[in-house]
């Protein structure tokens, strides 16, 4: 069974308002993820052992295997970014209750957390990602990942959302300045109800 590219949980031009465009979406989602899953498809295609597997189990599989980068590569790209979508809310900014009263627990408060937030995709150099993950020992905590790593092959924890530090992801809307496209994340587009529920099933 091929891997497909999700649907947007959205319209293409339905977080223009909140600071990411239209051609942004187009670019990101139905050229750049879409060449992850098409590249990906053709790589188990050629392979043998890959085939049937899940997307996570094709990340564990090739992770740190010189042989499998590539598989690694586009596999982490692809589950990453189908996170990073639901990440993303027309109506995001708000924080609501039960994942706010973990937050100032874990950081002592919103503002403490998007300051940690912030600084893991502004000090990720590169491309790479920027995540909110709940601990194994059930802590909230920010963490990044180069390139197309992933919570899931470090052991962090497991990931309640993400953003993405990859130019591509931002830079239509705010050309170089990858602390503007942060803050305007935290504030306009992350959407918080998704890392609640994420936080709530675990």
């Amino acid at each position: 069974m091929a891997f497909e590219l999700p649907s947007l949980p959205y319209s293409v031009n339905a977080l223009a308002n909140a600071g990411m465009c239209q051609e942004t979406l187009e670019l990101h989602h139905g050229k750049h993820h879409n060449a992850y899953v098409t590249a990906l498809n053709g790589l188990v295609e050629k392979n043998a052992a890959l085939q049937g597997k899940s997307l996570e189990e094709l990340v564990k599989l090739s992770h740190n295997n010189a042989e499998l980068t590539p598989v690694f590569n586009n596999a982490g790209q692809h589950l990453n970014h189908s996170q990073f979508w639901l990440s993303l809310s027309p109506t995001g900014g708000k924080i609501p209750g039960k994942l706010e009263a973990k937050i100032v627990e874990d950081f002592g408060s919103v503002e403490a957390f998007k300051d940690a937030f912030k600084t893991a995709g502004t000090t990720q150099f590169g491309s790479g990602w920027a995540w909110l993950v709940l601990s194994p020992e059930g802590k909230l905590k920010v963490t990044k990942s180069p390139n197309a790593s992933t919570p899931l092959v470090t052991g962090e924890g497991k990931v309640l959302m993400t953003y993405d530090v990859w130019e591509h992801a931002y830079y239509v809307d705010f050309r170089n300045r990858r602390p503007d496209y942060i803050t305007n994340f935290l504030d306009k587009l992350a959407n918080y109800e998704y890392a609640e529920a994420n936080l709530l099933s675990a």
